[in-house]
Parts: structure tokens; sequence; C-alpha cells
């Protein structure tokens, strides 16, 4: 059987019981008498057992079949979870994620047998949960082959009893067009089996097991009658065994080894059956149909249960399923034609508009026809951006495991609380956010939470808090990084940029405590007194901001000396469609996203005033800095000196700047085209659009500028 079509979704499938065990072991080190806890850890390691050894991942295998013996024992009462247990399934889990790596990667298990964790978790079973000096590795290979002897015996004593296969085949009742295939294939020479095949008690998936050996029957030959009928069986309408009349040239002793090579199966018993048997238990029919019709209707009922799903869901049967995997290379392809349609859209729009004002007039035949157009256009967009949005829950699941394993390493008490993660983000942005978003919540386990013996002198509760929180704001995703800790030492900053040049001291007199702040984003600077595992290592929170930058985005801290530190990251929603607003400086048209905009002012030229020789306007309780983008891109302005101003009042977090416009064009939805590597463009332009006429306009970096 070729499995290599099935890798993928073994990948997907693995990654989400692990991503489960991850979870549910956390709860189990908290509470290690939940009974719905042990029984989800055991149902994942069973279920990812039986998917290795279909897989052929024997590694993988074996160390999933050591967990399930462990939480078998525990879910019978015979052991306890003890903390030790849980460091080794700890050690366990990320030999497992070493091992998927490793497959994703290489395409096999890797080198390493998990001898040690294998051998552990045998002394753990042996001796009642104490887990004593771990078993020798030859141990779990004896134990192994002393079980599969034991079930050996049992399935040749159950299989000499013949007869009881023989009693349960008596009670198939035959249709007339069902007893004549049987008896015409036995007097062509074809072998006649009576099957029943029973499943192990411990399979959670009995549907899948029968679908698998229906797969490997077929093989070998013909499934004529199946009892309980096949929709039952993938209904799991059945209990532990189900039987078959099967046709085949082959032996009864190669169909029971191609059944029993089926993983879960206990044992099957294989009978021959005679014409005089089928015939003396045929139901006699007035109404019977045509052999023709007979042969169809006997095809369908030993279909395959997989291939029936069709025709379930067109009798109107419930569909459980109603979710998909698309590769996202797919989705990514459906994005740039939506990207070119709105484009094509965008050009349509234009030539309308210079039609009317050759013809001097409002509205013609195609307006109406555009403005539908224009609704399709952006609703299709809409529809394509939520297929490619995903929720933060698939990086924040990650967190708990982390901090844990950090919190221990450091000797520290810390409670990681997370919340918002049903937010949603693009597919793209989502990729790139986990990084820096490890990098915060190490960095406020190492730098922010204290000691519990620091925590206990200023009367704060032992265990410190992160506080990880998600939630939509406008165009944006806003996730912050909160901790009770000790806050950021501002003179301490302050003393450190001094000593190291980044600042002289009479500007640093000067600076605010929030310019100070953000120093700590500068390259390789540090305030760690020693280095250790987690930082002081040089990469710093400028990686953070880079990265968050790259996207678009932009991070913040507010801090309280003694009462912890916020960092909030600002993202947005999508990296490929975004709603902005067009501007004309001097001849040139640029584009400003319209999520960064706050207003936009009418400035006389008597309101600018100047703060240490810069140009400031007053604006409703705000000193606000102006940016005159002429200068900055070198274009000559098309305004007089002593006109007003149009002002666009920008934001990056809490910093407000105002961008001096020559023209206002209007608002529109652009898509955003990277400018590529063979243009060494300066930061403050975050990519190009095409307009409708075709001219190239560039989108202005708004976090940059500012």
């Amino acid at each position: 059987m070729d499995v290599s079509q099935y890798l993928e979704i073994f990948i997907d499938e693995t990654k989400e019981h692990l991503q489960s065990l991850n979870e549910q072991l956390l709860v189990l080190e908290k509470e290690p008498e939940n009974a719905d806890t042990i029984n989800e850890i055991f149902r994942a390691a069973h279920s990812l057992k039986g998917m290795a050894g279909t897989m052929g991942y024997k590694t993988m295998q074996e160390l999933t079949h050591k967990w399930e013996d462990v939480f078998s024992e525990v879910r019978n009462g015979k052991m306890k979870v003890t903390p030790d247990l849980v460091d080794v399934l700890f050690k366990g889990l990320d030999k497992l994620e070493n091992i998927l790596d490793n497959i994703i990667n290489a395409g096999n298990e890797g080198d390493d047998k998990c001898e040690e964790i294998i051998g552990q978790l045998i002394a753990f079973v042996q001796n009642g949960g104490s887990g004593a000096a771990a078993a020798p590795a030859a141990a779990p290979k004896k134990k192994a082959a002393k079980a599969s002897a034991e079930v050996a015996v049992a399935t040749e004593t159950k299989a000499e009893s013949g007869d009881a296969s023989k009693e349960k085949f008596r009670q198939f009742k035959y249709a007339d067009f069902e007893q004549h295939a049987i008896t015409k294939a036995i007097d062509e020479g074809t072998n006649a089996f009576g099957i029943t095949v029973y499943i192990q008690e411990s399979c959670l998936l009995k549907a899948a097991r029968a679908f698998m050996v229906f797969k490997k029957l077929e093989e070998l030959g013909t499934i004529a009658k199946s009892e309980p009928a096949v929709q039952d069986i993938e209904d799991e309408k059945f209990d532990l065994d189900f039987s078959m009349v099967f046709l085949t040239k082959e032996s009864a002793a190669k169909v029971k080894e191609a059944i029993m090579n089926v993983s879960e199966v206990e044992t099957a018993l294989v009978a021959p059956l005679s014409k005089e048997s089928v015939e003396a238990a045929t139901v006699k029919d007035e109404n019977a149909p045509s052999e023709a019709a007979a042969q169809t209707a006997a095809a369908t009922e030993t279909k395959p249960a997989a291939a029936q799903a069709t025709a379930a869901a067109s009798s109107g049967k419930p569909v459980v399923n109603r979710s998909v995997r698309v590769d996202i290379e797919k989705l990514d392809d459906l994005m740039n034609l939506v990207s070119e349609l709105i484009i094509a859209k965008n050009g349509l729009v234009s030539l309308n508009a210079q039609q009317d004002e050759a013809n001097h007039t409002a509205g013609n035949a195609m307006g109406p026809q555009i403005e539908y157009l224009e609704r399709i256009t952006t609703n299709l967009h809409q529809s394509v951006m939520k297929v490619r949005m995903v929720p933060l829950e698939s990086v924040f699941n990650r967190f708990p495991r982390m901090i844990r394993d950090v919190s221990k390493s450091l000797n520290k008490k810390i409670n990681l609380v997370i919340s918002g993660e049903e937010t949603e983000l693009d597919r793209t942005v989502i990729d790139e956010i986990g990084d820096p978003l490890t990098h915060l919540l190490r960095n406020a386990a190492d730098h922010g939470i204290e000691t519990a013996e620091e925590r206990a002198k200023t009367n704060k509760p032992e265990v410190g808090t992160i506080n990880l929180n998600a939630y939509q704001e406008g165009n944006n995703v806003v996730i912050e990084v909160k901790d009770d800790g000790k806050g950021i030492d501002v003179e301490k900053v302050k003393k450190k940029a001094i000593d190291k040049g980044t600042i002289t001291k009479e500007q640093a007199d000067v600076m605010t405590d929030k310019e100070i702040i953000d120093l700590l984003f500068r390259p390789s600077f540090s305030t760690a007194e020693k280095v250790s595992e987690l930082s002081g290592r040089g990469v710093g929170l400028d990686v953070v901001k880079t990265n968050i930058e790259k996207l678009g985005g932009d991070v913040e801290v507010r801090t309280v000396l003694g009462g912890g530190s916020n960092f909030i990251v600002r993202l947005p929603l999508t990296l490929a469609i975004i709603q902005s607003l067009m501007v004309e400086i001097g001849n040139e048209k640029y584009a400003i996203p319209l999520g960064s905009i706050q207003t936009i002012e009418d400035i006389p030229v008597s309101d600018l005033k100047y703060v240490q020789s810069k140009e400031v306007i007053h604006l409703r309780g705000s000193v606000i800095p102006i940016i005159r983008l002429n200068q900055i891109l070198d274009i000559e302005s098309t305004k007089g000196e002593d006109e007003n101003l149009t002002v666009v009042i920008v934001s990056k977090g809490e910093k407000l700047a105002g961008f001096v416009v020559d023209n206002l064009i209007g608002q529109q939805e652009i898509v955003i085209k990277s400018i590529g590597k063979y243009i060494d463009s300066p930061k403050m332009i975050s990519g190009a659009t095409i307009l409708g006429d075709g001219e190239v306009a560039l989108i202005l970096d708004v976090n940059t500028l500012v």
C-alpha cells in the first residue's frame, strides 16, 4: 500500500495531536487527577500510534505505544501522575516533535530511537509510577515480543474454533440475486469465504479500521455481502466485529494474512462457504430484480465506505465535516487573481471618468455596470480575505509550554494568561509573527518578572503573571504582552545608553522617558547584567521591531517602575489589498494607507509654530510635528508659499505627525506590489501600486516617516 499520498494529511494531523498533547500535559501538571485530561491524552497518543503504524514510522509508533501503556495504567487507577512522570512525558513530546521535523525535512524518522525515554516510561509502568531506574534499552523489545506471542496464541486458539465462524454465517440471509452471484462464482472455481473480523477493544476509529480491511480485501477479490451493511459500518453502528462473504481465487491463509496486516485488528476468522449452505439460507422474493439489476445492487452493497459519502450526501444525510484543507499557494494564486481583477476594475473606473469628462456628462450607460463590478470585486476580495484568515490561536497555543519551560529554567513562578486567541489575521502575517512574540514573552519572563523572593519583598503575589491579549482595532490587530514585573528602569537605560555612546549626556537630559525606552529597540542594546540562554546575546528588541515593521506594523512600550511593562504590537489585517488615500505631491501620485490616517486638516501658514527649529502645529490640545513630503521625497511643490497647507494627520501608535501634501485625489482600494530587489528603495517606501490609468504610484511607509 503506497502511503506517500497520505503524508501531508499525516503531518497536519500529527501537528494537531502534538499540540493537543502539549496543552493537556500542562493541565495534567496542575490537575494530576483530572480524568477528562487523562482520557484526552490517552486518545491522542492512541491516534498517533495508529497513524504512525499505518505510515510505517516505527519509532513514533513505539514511543506513543508506551505513552498509551502509561495512561492505560493511570486510567485503571494502578498509577498516579507525578511531577517526575510529567517531566519525562514532556521530554517524550519533544522527541515526537523532533521525529515529525525529521519526517518533514528528510522524509524519515532520523537515527534517534528514543530508547532512553521509552525505557523510562517502561520503568514507570513496571514500578507503579515511582519512576525507578530506567529499564535497559532491550527491555521494550522483550516485552513487545512477549505481548505479540500472547496475541498470536490467543489468535490461534480463537481461529481453531472455526465452528464459531460458521455459526455466525448461518445467520446470513441471502436475496435471490446474492445467492445467484455467490453460487455462480463457486461453480467457476472461485473460493467463497465467510469472514468475521474482530477489532481491538481499545480502538477509537472502528470505521477507519473496517475501511482498511475492505481496501485490503478488494485487492484480492470481491466482497459479495457484509453484515452489518456497509453504510452502518461507515457510521460505526457495529460492536467490535463485522462479517462478510468474500469471493476470491486466493487461499484462506492469504486472506487472513491480508486482514491481520491492518493495525488494531485483534483476529479474523475465515471459514469456507459451500454452495448448499448459501442456497439453504436464501430468501425467495417474488419481486426479485433482474440479474443485471442484481449485479448493480451487489456492486453498490460492496462499495467501500469512503466511496459512499457522496451518495449519502445526496440522500439528505447530514454532512459532519464541512471543512477542507487547501494549500496556501492556491490561496496566494487566488489572491493574485483578485488583485489583478481590482487593477482591471480601477482601469475601467478611470476610463469611464475620462469619457464623462470629455463628453461633459455626469454618468453614462456604463456607469451602473461599473458600480456593480466595483461591488462584486469588493465582495470577492472580502471573501478571499476571510478564507485566508487564521485565528491567532494557532500561534498562541505554543506559548504556555514555552513559559512553563522558561519558568523552570529561571526558577521563577510564572502564570501565562491568554485572551483574544480567536482574533483572526491574514495567513502571511500569522506565519511571521510567531518569532517576535516568542522574544517578547521570553523578555517578559527574564527581564520583567522577578523571583518569588524579590516579589515577596514588594508585597506582590509569589506567582508572576504575563498577559497575552489580542483584539481588533479598525483595520489593525493589536497584540499586547503585559507583565506585572519590575518594569523598565528608565535611569538604568539612560546610563547604559550614555556608557555605550548611543547618546550624549546633553541629549539624555532633554529626552522624554518614552524616547529613552525606545533606545531598547536599538541594535545590540541590552540591559541584561549577565548573558543567559534567554537574553543578552545581542539578538534583542531591535529584531522584534524590524520584523514587525516589515509586516507594516509597529511596537510601542508602556511601563511603570515596579508595576510591570506592556509591549503593544499593532499589525495590519492583510498585506495584499488595502484602502488608501491617494495624494499628489508636485506632479507625482502617492498612496497613504487609510488605517494610519486620523484626520485631514486645512491649516493656514500663519498657524505654523517652531519647536527646536522644527515646524509644528497646535491642534485640539496636541502639538504635532509637520513633515513636508516634497522636501523628503525631493519633489518641487506646485503650491505657493502663502497658500493654506493640506495636512494629513497620521499616527504610529500614540505618536502623531502631519504630512503636508499638494492635493488630495481621493480614497481608493489598491493592490500592494513589492518593488523587488532590483530597486534599492528607501525604507520610507513600502511598495507600489498600479493605478487605473496604468501609472505606478508609490506607497508611503507611515511608520518610518513618523
